[in-house]
């Protein structure tokens, strides 16, 4: 027994548990996966072992565990953790809902940008949120979970449309009901078309005051394991603040790095992915 597992045997164990129940190197695993975070996903072993409180020889065989197992990666010089961590969690996300899954994400973006950020799927011709984390109020709607919007003027919902074939898009811009919001809204089917094909190019959608006056907004997809784009992710803007050029410039790169984090999770989850609860329509 080393020093570290020494002092763990000093520790208080869970209630109902006896001290011969308490199994110290899971102990001492959990607080070396504890010592990664989303702002430091990259450590060396002094600092992982200065993190979790415990000997630079302890942490070093917790740490090759986890690299033998696929849970961390090392280069030979600092230790990261991989995506099959998030499969630790699928039984507790099983069941739940997007909101519960998102939140943190979204809430980690929206501080960075300084902007709120939403998520949203595609409920036919409209976007549902089932996701929002808010800063200021910019915007007359109320977006509470379940809100929906005409997916042909939102950002989140020209990335969703993007997934569909040309055929199958082009019905939907001539058949969708396409109110003007704004007088920038773009109503004509054949410019919606052009619109959203670029959007599948260039891998973000931006609108710029169509949905209401004053406000832009940027989206991302988000894809599952097959390629396939289940949601999509954005923030909202005061227009008048900065250029389009210059929101898509600040907050773009933040919302792929989001995404990748989100795709992770789905990916975690698997087929039970479709199994994640969406709020109720307002």
């Amino acid at each position: 027994m080393d020093q570290d597992e020494q002092q763990d045997s000093a520790q208080p164990v869970a209630p109902g548990a006896t001290r011969n129940e308490f199994v110290r190197s899971l102990s001492t695993g959990l607080k070396v996966l504890e010592s990664f975070s989303a702002a430091e996903p990259k450590l060396t072993l002094s600092e992982v072992a200065r993190r979790s409180g415990v000997s630079r020889a302890t942490a070093r065989r917790m740490l090759l565990t986890l690299v033998h197992e696929g849970y961390a990666y090392t280069d030979g010089r600092v230790f990261e953790l991989t995506p099959k961590v998030l499969g630790l969690g699928q039984g507790y996300w099983s069941g739940r809902g997007w909101h519960e899954l998102l939140q943190p994400s979204l809430s980690e973006l929206s501080v960075q940008l300084a902007e709120s950020c939403s998520a949203a799927l595609l409920v036919g011709d409209e976007v549902m949120y089932v996701c929002r984390v808010h800063t200021r109020r910019i915007m007359r709607i109320d977006l509470a979970l379940g809100t929906k919007l005409p997916a042909f003027v939102t950002s989140m919902g020209r990335v969703l449309l993007a997934e569909l074939d040309d055929e199958t898009l082009r019905h939907r811009m001539q058949t969708m009901p396409r109110t003007a919001f704004t007088q920038r809204t773009v109503t004509d089917p054949e410019k919606l078309l052009g619109i959203i094909t670029g959007v599948r190019v260039k891998g973000y959608a931006v609108v710029d005051e169509e949905l209401e006056e004053g406000l832009r907004s940027v989206a991302v997809p988000v894809r599952d394991a097959k390629g396939s784009i289940v949601l999509s992710l954005n923030t909202s803007i005061s227009a008048g603040r900065e250029s389009a050029a210059e929101s898509v410039e600040r907050t773009l790169p933040h919302l792929l790095r989001c995404a990748e984090t989100v795709e992770d999770l789905i990916r975690s989850l698997g087929d039970d992915v479709g199994r994640l609860t969406v709020p109720q329509s307002l």
